[in-house]
């Protein structure tokens, strides 16, 4: 099982997509406090619909209680835009850890700076990916190289 983790997710209708990826894909899902919404929020449970049912979800106090959490030899990657190191370039092996930040700031220096990080090419104008589409994109390419390239 590969794992997504959530550092201090701030939008709940992006949460609910990636909860569904999570419960559709067969990924658990990490999510790290304090989030900038509430799990009651409207936007939230129109997103995730009936589908927290089917995920495999754990709630963290903070990035230590995470870590904390995360077996020994466990891998962990950086979801970025500050790197070169693109996330097709790395061999994926089931356990894994795919870490995104907050849709605001993502991810904080230090957290780069303690786990490997890659990026997600974007030859396009903008400053980024949505969160919950950049989620998608890593857990499919994860995936396929699980599965023998899905061929």
């Amino acid at each position: 099982m590969i794992h997504v983790v959530l550092f201090e997710p701030e939008n709940p209708g992006n949460v609910g997509n990636i909860m569904r990826s999570c419960a559709v894909l067969g990924v658990k899902l990490h999510m790290i406090r304090p989030f900038g919404f509430r799990l009651l929020d409207p936007q939230y449970k129109r997103a995730v619909m009936d589908y927290s049912q089917h995920v495999q979800w754990q709630d963290h106090a903070d990035w230590e209680a995470f870590r904390a959490s995360v077996p020994e030899g466990a891998r962990l990657y950086a979801f970025t835009t500050k790197t070169e190191r693109v996330y097709t370039h790395v061999e994926y092996q089931d356990g894994d850890f795919l870490v995104f930040g907050p849709e605001s700031r993502g991810l904080p220096q230090w957290i780069r700076e303690s786990i490997e990080a890659v990026t997600i090419p974007m030859p396009g104008e903008g400053r980024s990916l949505n969160l919950s589409v950049s989620v998608g994109i890593a857990a499919f390419e994860v995936l396929r190289q699980l599965n023998n390239n899905w061929t």
